[in-house]
């Protein structure tokens, strides 16, 4: 693992409002791990393949033990897709519609076990 440190700060969001800091960057070797800590009981983890990445815990298993939730969100104004992690938390998921609101978000889909169901109902798995 070989780590390259920057504090390069940029705007982001839908009207530039959002100041994020770029802190650097981490290059793995083929079946290394990083985790990727919110707080002691939280966290996710990053494994470098030599096809690619995992680039999330299990959505059913670690996710779930970690409070995370997975969600499918579509920017309307870019016509772009992200998954993001939401902490299970009446709060954070009050405070992540707000922040899909104001950046014009989508919410697609939550990827739990309810929905796991459709997915593989509409996949044929």
């Amino acid at each position: 693992m070989r780590i390259q440190k920057r504090n390069r700060k940029f705007l982001v969001g839908k009207n530039k409002n959002i100041s994020l800091v770029d802190k650097g960057s981490i290059f793995l070797k083929n079946n290394e791990n990083i985790s990727i800590q919110f707080n002691s009981k939280m966290n996710f983890d990053v494994v470098k393949k030599n096809w690619g990445f995992y680039a999330l815990p299990s959505i059913n298993k670690r996710l779930k033990k970690f409070k995370l939730n997975a969600v499918i969100v579509e920017s309307k104004n870019f016509k772009t897709f992200f998954i993001l992690l939401v902490a299970k938390d009446k709060k954070k998921i009050s405070e992540f519609k707000n922040y899909c609101k104001k950046e014009n978000l989508k919410i697609i889909i939550w990827l739990n076990d309810h929905n796991f169901s459709l997915i593989k109902k509409y996949f044929k798995i």
